[in-house]
């Protein structure tokens, strides 16, 4: 039976203040029912986290639970075990407060208080039991924190291995929360041992699609954003990732998978072995067994709210106590807010040249309104080449030789909120090819992404190198740029700002054409001040 709150306070958008502008350093401990995880982090009053260690382990303390109603006493020991040396870490890295709470397998077992007992026995801490609607409030505080929730309607699905938690929120406020027995291994163990096969695949899929229809109005809920969070989604955007070519991403935290890709998941992983899926790139091989009962249970939710794609969050559940502890409330944010405040201030954090950065961003997106469309881009394209161009010249903080190649490692290491790990990979690429080479197959990081990515990077690195060029002397010289795609030739003339003169910036573009001229299959010419196309020397041209 699902467990439903109806009017559920709201989270209150501001963040609370503090007495004192300080970093608190906490540890959470999830005691889940497949995995336990600490995190340990410090924590701001606005709400940030900075990571300062991690921990986990798997005893499995679901395991075996439905058929016999206790936990494991071999899983009781491996866990005890391994929240003692958690705890022990968290003291040796100074944490000013440990917040432990178990989940679903210790809530529902008859010796779970006993098990609770023996921890504060043995590591020293009190373990508080959630409820399933506490797991799903927590996800949603987590979720509000990293993604931007303020406007329209979404879904916060939290999968773990004895139950299904879901937050339901409105412009940021939640209103309903949802709880039901259907997590990873309580519906392996029932419907797919000894392994998964098509036609129990299809017996487990059955026995949620009632109890879930009643749980969710579809009438409010339909087309809402989705969000998951918990293994299930972080192994799926794994192999989704991997599919991609995109191995290089540092987090799967906001992958979009959308929903026909899940079902394509979710047929080939069925129709494999355990031991096959062990083996399936991005799939962590410890949840192979249990791998497709969390899929199963995903795509039910997403037929019913008839969702076209989900979002894979990186954090869950201890982020989410991490904010509580620490007395925080993270802000609601409206769509882009968040990803334009993260990029701005990693730009800041690495000391770029603010004037330089507006100004090829602003040149980047004339020409890209100019031509981006004939050349088959999109929204999202100009996102992100918006953010390439603000951190192009972010490498500077290293070293200035080959500061292109360190814009490029940078960006990909950066913890950007509102950027997919695909997006991610895309503006560091962008970003590395605004000078020297141009992408090559021959480059490894470029040359293992999937076609339709390489061909994204070199369009938008050959728009970003042109308007890079025209401001080569970093002063902002050209106001706009001017463009026509004529039948043999695409003629770009720049317009000089009051008491400028452009000779540099002219020679700088021009050197930086080629790789635009191959992108358009037509030449490009940088029209001087007489009306005719500059030309340089063919010892000065190339990128710079």
């Amino acid at each position: 039976m699902a467990t439903i709150i109806r009017g559920s306070p709201a989270v209150d958008a501001s963040p609370r203040p503090y007495k004192e502008d300080v970093e608190k350093r906490i540890a959470a401990i999830d005691i889940g029912s497949n995995s336990i995880r600490q995190i340990v982090a410090d924590v701001s009053s606005t709400g940030s986290i900075r990571v300062v260690d991690e921990m986990k382990a798997a005893p499995r303390l679901g395991a075996g639970l439905s058929g016999t109603g206790k936990l494991d006493p071999a899983a009781c020991v491996a866990a005890i075990d391994a929240v003692t040396r958690m705890v022990t870490l968290a003291r040796h890295l100074g944490a000013r407060r440990i917040e432990a709470v178990a989940t679903s397998a210790v809530r529902d077992a008859e010796n779970g208080a006993t098990f609770i007992d023996q921890l504060k026995k043995s590591a020293g801490i009190r373990v508080k039991l959630l409820r399933g609607e506490e797991e799903a409030r927590l996800s949603f505080v987590s979720a509000v924190a990293h993604f931007d929730l303020g406007t329209g309607r979404a879904v916060v699905m939290d999968i773990g291995g004895g139950s299904l938690e879901l937050a339901l929120s409105a412009d940021g406020l939640l209103e309903r929360l949802v709880t039901l027995p259907f997590g990873t291994i309580r519906m392996s163990e029932k419907f797919l041992r000894p392994d998964a096969t098509f036609k129990r695949v299809r017996k487990l899929r059955k026995f949620m699609r009632d109890d879930i229809r009643r749980s969710l109005p579809v009438r409010d809920w339909r087309g809402a954003r989705l969000i998951g969070s918990g293994g299930t989604f972080t192994n799926l955007a794994g192999m989704v990732l991997a599919r991609q070519g995109v191995q290089t991403a540092r987090s799967v935290h906001g992958t979009r998978v959308a929903r026909e890709d899940l079902e394509h998941m979710l047929d080939i992983l069925q129709e494999m072995s355990a031991a096959e899926r062990a083996a399936v790139p991005g799939l962590n091989p410890a949840r192979a067994d249990i791998i497709v009962a969390g899929l199963c249970v995903a795509a039910e939710v997403m037929a019913r709210l008839e969702a076209r794609a989900l979002f894979a969050s990186g954090y869950g559940i201890r982020e989410g106590l991490l904010l509580e502890t620490a007395r925080v409330t993270p802000a609601v944010t409206d769509p882009g807010q968040a990803r334009e405040r993260s990029v701005r201030e990693f730009a800041e954090r690495c000391r770029y040249e603010e004037p330089h950065a507006r100004h090829v961003q602003k040149l980047s997106l004339q020409l890209f309104d100019a031509i981006g469309a004939r050349l088959g881009c999109d929204a999202a394209d100009r996102r992100v080449l918006s953010d390439a161009a603000l951190l192009h010249d972010i490498g500077y903080h290293i070293n200035y030789d080959k500061h292109h190649k360190h814009s490029y490692h940078l960006i990909l290491h950066a913890d950007l909120l509102g950027v997919t790990p695909s997006e991610q990979v895309l503006i560091a690429n962008v970003a590395r090819y605004h000078r020297g080479s141009p992408p090559s197959k021959k480059h490894e990081e470029y040359g293992s992404l999937e076609v339709s990515l390489r061909k994204r990077i070199k369009r938008l690195s050959a728009i970003l190198r042109v308007a890079d060029g025209f401001d080569r002397g970093h002063v902002g010289g050209v106001r706009e740029l001017r463009v026509r795609w004529l039948e043999r030739a695409l003629r770009i003339t720049p317009v000089a700002a009051p008491r400028a003169v452009l000779r540099l910036e002219l020679w700088g573009a021009t050197r930086k054409k080629d790789l635009l001229a191959d992108v358009v299959g037509v030449p490009v010419e940088i029209i001087g001040p007489d009306g005719r196309p500059v030309e340089v020397r063919t010892d000065e041209a190339g990128g710079d």
